[in-house]
């Protein structure tokens, strides 16, 4: 057990018991423990298999590669409408986790033959259109298109789909002109 878990665990102010108990599992099931992103992350030699996700609503275990996973009875959800890879169990009191620990057991066994085979997720290869206002942005400001390119490819996914999901032209702009200092220092949206 990793003390910078333990410590996140009981500074936790919800699903203490929760965490405590997928945490226990996981370790079991022969996972390393991590403190990755501020959540408890379990890795096998050093690769990301599953994180525990504490929300207002509930605490999630996801499976980074969980894509690949067997679920034919549609247990695991995507944590978001364009998440490609990753897929959740959602919970909402320690009874939940015990009546799905078998599975998770099965889910858990599972992601770490993906990670020991070196399995990958194979993302979209269609890439978002560039909104038009990102394109005149990229003809208005030096380097700006150059220091785009050379974002990580989920980098340059997470903007596009940021800009390209407001409605109005303008407030696509207004975000776009409020990332420009991030992307010309080559960071992401979020980090």
């Amino acid at each position: 057990m990793n003390p910078k878990v333990d410590a996140f665990v009981r500074g936790a102010t919800r699903w203490q018991e929760e965490m405590e108990r997928l945490r226990a599992i996981a370790l079991d099931c022969g996972l390393s423990e991590e403190l990755k992103w501020g959540k408890p992350c379990y890795t096998l030699n050093r690769g990301n298999v599953a994180i525990i996700q504490p929300f207002k609503e509930g605490c999630a275990f996801m499976f980074f590669k969980g894509e690949l996973l067997n679920d034919p009875e549609g247990q695991l959800e995507k944590p978001g409408q364009n998440s490609q890879a990753a897929r959740r169990v959602m919970f909402s009191s320690v009874d939940q986790v015990a009546r799905m620990e078998s599975h998770l057991r099965v889910f858990i066994a599972e992601a770490i033959e993906v990670e020991r085979g070196g399995w990958k997720v194979q993302g979209k290869k269609d890439r978002e259109p560039i909104p038009d206002e990102l394109a005149e942005m990229f003809e208005r400001v030096s380097g700006l298109k150059e220091a785009f390119e050379a974002l990580t490819p989920g980098r340059k996914r997470a903007y596009i789909l940021y800009f390209a999901s407001a409605k109005q032209s303008k407030t696509r702009m207004t975000r776009i002109e409020k990332c420009v200092p991030r992307i010309l220092d080559g960071r992401g949206l979020n980090g």
